[in-house]
């Protein structure tokens, strides 16, 4: 397991119980020991079982989880997902969490998934963006790839991505261009963001590796990669969520970014129910 989810669930665990779970703690026995299942309450693809399962592990352990499922599986409303059993204090301080999380990813899993299915068949693929959860961005963008899609930046630190901001910033696309190619390693790539078929055309004299369609009419899109002409990866963005991915794919970029994936995210529901022995 990342060491990186071992801080969101620490995290998480101490926002959930900072003093220690008191209504658990006042009514069940230290030794008390218990079952129980996840249980899928709706239609999808299933993340984040492994962290539900070290979830339980830091929040005290003494808990065997069975696993039914793995990451990356698509459940249906109805399916036990996993059989738990352990210390009773234990799973009921840890339930919360591993819920909240796993259902969480769950979703985004999920809605990239339906999103890779519209564009199956063409070339384009689908990724995410810097739109997600504070404290949650390794989990968030390890849901899109479990669904099928790919990531963008992990950071600002990451890549260089020229937006509107900072073209005003700098003066022009030429300007930041040259600018970022004589202060990164040319190991790093440079997207540019480009609105009008003059920033267009700028970008591309200015060699940029990446050109980002901000929120263009299909028809336009579709023009945009016919000038580029293979000299650049094109990228559709800008409320892609809310698109026709098949008719934007049809466009022939080389990707769409969809923050939706992250920043709108409708949990999987799953249950956690212990079973009377």
């Amino acid at each position: 397991m990342n060491t990186a989810f071992d801080t969101i669930i620490l995290n998480s665990l101490n926002e959930d119980a900072p003093y220690g779970d008191i209504t658990t703690n006042a009514i069940v026995s230290e030794n008390a020991r218990v079952s129980g299942r996840f249980i899928a309450k709706d239609d999808g693809v299933l993340c984040g079982i492994g962290i539900a399962e070290r979830t339980f592990e830091l929040a005290g352990g003494d808990v065997i989880i069975k696993r039914c499922f793995e990451d990356g599986d698509r459940i249906k409303k109805g399916d036990i997902i996993a059989e738990i059993s352990g210390n009773a204090r234990n799973i009921l301080t840890g339930e919360r969490t591993a819920l909240n999380l796993m259902q969480r990813a769950s979703g985004i899993a999920t809605q990239t998934a339906a999103a890779v299915e519209a564009v199956k068949g063409t070339n384009t693929r689908i990724t995410d963006t810097r739109k997600t959860m504070p404290g949650l961005r390794i989990l968030d963008k390890y849901a899109v790839r479990i669904g099928g899609g790919c990531n963008h930046r992990f950071s600002l630190s990451d890549g260089i991505l020229i937006k509107d901001n900072h073209i005003s910033a700098s003066g022009s696309i030429t300007k930041a261009v040259l600018a970022a190619r004589s202060n990164v390693p040319h190991t790093l790539k440079i997207e540019v963001e480009v609105e009008t078929f003059e920033q267009l055309d700028e970008a591309l004299s200015a060699k940029a590796d990446i050109i980002m369609l901000d929120n263009m009419t299909e028809d336009d899109m579709k023009k945009a990669v016919r000038i580029v002409g293979g000299r650049a990866l094109t990228e559709a963005s800008g409320n892609m969520g809310e698109k026709d991915l098949a008719k934007v794919a049809a466009t022939g970029v080389n990707l769409i970014s969809i923050g939706a994936l992250t920043h709108s995210v409708k949990a999987l529901d799953i249950s956690l129910k212990f079973v009377i022995i």
